[in-house]
């Protein structure tokens, strides 16, 4: 593949809802530019972009995939990304690297949440976009609903570029509304001849141009003033409007076609190749190791080397490669590169640009472009690569946070090295997972974007690195604490032949009412009744004693240990008959002073629109939630804060999917501990006795 220069690079990620067409579009594309020459289809799992073994087993995509596509004399590096929410974090990498976005949309299904959140993260990241409505060959089709949906949803920053053609029950071509020019299909590759407009689409094809000639008279003095005195705009006044319009984010074109049947695939790499910035229109910036200023490369190919690793693919069977975005400079297959983040030092022996699984080797990559490297040893996702002579960081990438997680462990023993590896080797692909190795309950954790994010890294795990996991409920870190003053003895006497232990304390146990420490220890002996060198022997068995309750075996805290009396033997006494007496007195004590379960408390910040609260609040009520407060968003949301016990958290990801259709996003964090209610302390000190059973 021969080198292509910012001015001829469009980056461009395909964005959506799951299922839309958003893979099939791509493949209509590549089938369109001679990439390939049969259509894949995602049914027979034979699609360019989605060479996965899970994506062909499941029928969608699991992860960003890059097809670069040549049009004409423009390089457009395409990023197929996932449409379903538990992989976003593909989603936020793909952005990270474009420099617009293709937001497909059914005609059949219409908008749906996955096309709003494709919105949302163009907004966040100021990307350029435009809509393509495909299926436009099926029966059920309505090209005028989506265009007043999105009309009624973002206003008139939407400009409809089209008008369908139906004859006889089929799609079969499209009214231009930039040039009011009728476009016939000619082929199957998405050619198109001029035709005439059919009467029935006059009407709405010349609503949306007069919009349209109002949005471009809107985007200058001069073009505003020759629309009022009634002058007619050359096209090129309106390509050039249309282009800065579009950079912009000021107007959002909206074009139709049919991915199936690879039609519109050419007027929309045409308007892709003519209104989509080329990246030395964006700004980046990163920071200089050196001298400790703000670096601009701004896709400058004449200033020193920089690149950013947008994502890692660590594949067994195709090896791992780091996707670059070069922000800076050239680089050459034969380049030295520095990795300011982990400040190591690589010379490298090859140089690729991916499509999909397909590896093409490149000598050089200019300014703009995306590539990729293989064997990394250091390199990460978010690391940036430089010139040793001129080290650069730029910002790393900002992921999603996951909060949805289970408990796994080896189905096979001897099986926990090769997890690990596997999950390590995952972790690097996929920045949205992360471990937990709770020790205090003898479990790992493993944490992901949703439910079904944590079942395909399961699946990974089994399939490419033959290894089976057990996946279960995790256990919840209940704590256990008193809630009245008592005192007691506690006597250590042990005589069996020789040496004796003797040991004598008499102590008073209360709250302490500091549930973040676990125990206070004081001692107030009066006339040497226990020995002052015993005192930390004493404290040694309250410290030994707090770590498992004896209600459930739950680490206790919020105590207060006070050594008030006692007694020694001269000889029989030693430190261990003293810690033995102290954890002897513990377990009396705590058993007398209303031993409870504490449960913890995560503080819940739910996103929902206006209409679904009503029902969010019902449902926390049910989970035993308080809720504390609303606070209004932009878009007609709200932000609903409750105060919730974290068991009931377990499966929360998916049922708030089912309750708003998978629009609401939630966030939680730890909050405090609070005594459980009578039930649920019931219900915990039952499964402990299980377990214990069991392990007898």
């Amino acid at each position: 593949m021969q080198t292509y220069k910012y001015e001829k690079i469009r980056n461009v990620a395909i964005l959506g809802h799951g299922s839309c067409g958003k893979t099939t579009l791509l493949e209509a594309m590549a089938y369109t530019t001679g990439v390939t020459k049969r259509m894949g289809r995602v049914e027979e799992g034979n699609t360019i972009s989605d060479y996965d073994k899970e994506e062909q087993k499941r029928l969608f995509s699991i992860s960003a995939t890059v097809v670069p596509i040549l049009w004409e004399e423009t390089k457009i590096n395409f990023i197929d990304t996932p449409g379903y929410f538990d992989f976003v974090g593909e989603v936020e990498e793909a952005v990270s690297a474009a420099d617009a976005a293709v937001i497909v949309v059914s005609a059949k299904a219409g908008v749906e949440v996955g096309t709003q959140k494709a919105w949302d993260i163009c907004e966040r990241n100021r990307l350029p976009r435009m809509f393509f409505i495909t299926d436009m060959d099926d029966d059920n089709a309505s090209y005028r609903n989506v265009v007043e949906d999105l009309k009624e949803r973002y206003g008139n920053r939407i400009a409809p570029f089209h008008t369908p053609i139906r004859e006889n029950e089929k799609f079969v071509g499209f009214v231009n509304v930039v040039k009011m020019a009728g476009r016939r299909f000619s082929n199957n590759l998405g050619e198109y001849v001029d035709g005439d407009i059919p009467d029935y689409c006059k009407e709405y094809s010349e609503n949306y141009r007069a919009a349209l000639m109002e949005s471009i008279a809107e985007s200058s003095e001069e073009l505003m003033e020759k629309y009022f005195e009634g002058e007619e705009f050359t096209m090129v006044e309106i390509e050039n409007a249309i282009r800065t319009s579009v950079g912009a984010g000021d107007m959002v074109p909206i074009l139709c076609g049919s991915g199936v049947q690879a039609r519109g695939t050419f007027a929309l790499l045409q308007a892709i190749d003519k209104y989509f910035p080329s990246p030395n229109k964006g700004v980046v910036t990163g920071m200089s190791q050196k001298t400790g200023t703000t670096f601009f490369a701004d896709y400058d190919a004449n200033k020193d080397f920089s690149a950013r690793v947008w994502k890692t693919i660590a594949d067994p069977f195709i090896g791992k490669f780091s996707l670059i975005k070069v922000c800076s400079g050239v680089l050459k297959s034969d380049s030295v590169i520095y990795n300011a983040n982990k400040e190591t030092e690589e010379k490298l022996s090859r140089l690729y640009v991916l499509r999909g699984k397909e590896q093409i080797e490149v000598k050089e990559l200019y300014a703009g472009d995306i590539g990729a490297i293989g064997k990394l040893s250091d390199t990460q996702t978010g690391d940036t690569l430089s010139t040793k002579a001129n080290p650069i960081i730029y910002d790393p990438i900002k992921f999603s946070v996951p909060y949805t997680y289970v408990r796994y462990e080896a189905k096979n023993k001897g099986d926990d090295d090769k997890i690990s590896q596997a999950l390590a080797r995952i972790m690097e692909e996929d920045k949205t997972l992360a471990i937990v190795n709770d020790k205090e309950n003898r479990q790992s954790l493993l944490y992901g974007i949703g439910d079904q994010h944590l079942e395909v890294t399961f699946s990974k795990i089994l399939n490419r690195y033959k290894a089976e996991v057990i996946v279960s409920k995790p256990k919840i870190a209940y704590r256990e604490t008193i809630k009245k003053q008592v005192q007691v003895q506690g006597r250590h006497k042990k005589q069996s032949g020789g040496a004796g232990q003797f040991g004598d304390v008499i102590m008073v146990f209360e709250p302490s009412g500091d549930l973040e420490k676990p125990y206070i220890f004081e001692e107030k002996i009066f006339g040497g009744a226990v020995p002052k060198n015993f005192f930390p022997a004493i404290e040694k068995g309250i410290q030994e004693s707090v770590l498992a309750g004896p209600l459930a075996g739950y680490p206790v805290v919020g105590i207060k240990a006070t050594l008030i009396d006692g007694s020694y033997h001269p000889v029989d006494s030693n430190e261990m008959a003293f810690k033995l007496a102290a954890r002897k007195a513990f377990k009396l004590g705590i058993m007398d002073a209303m031993p409870i379960i504490l449960e913890p408390i995560a503080t819940l910040k739910v996103v929902v629109p206006d209409k679904f609260t009503g029902d969010i609040m019902g449902d926390l009520s049910k989970r035993r939630g308080r809720v504390l407060g609303m606070n209004p968003l932009p878009g007609g949301r709200q932000e609903i804060i409750a105060d919730i016990p974290q068991s009931e958290l377990f499966g929360y990801s998916t049922d708030l999917r089912s309750m708003t259709g998978g629009i609401g996003d939630y966030s939680y964090e730890f909050a405090r501990y609070e005594p459980a209610t009578a039930d649920v302390q019931a219900k915990v000190i039952e499964e402990s006795d299980k377990v214990k059973d069991e392990d007898e």
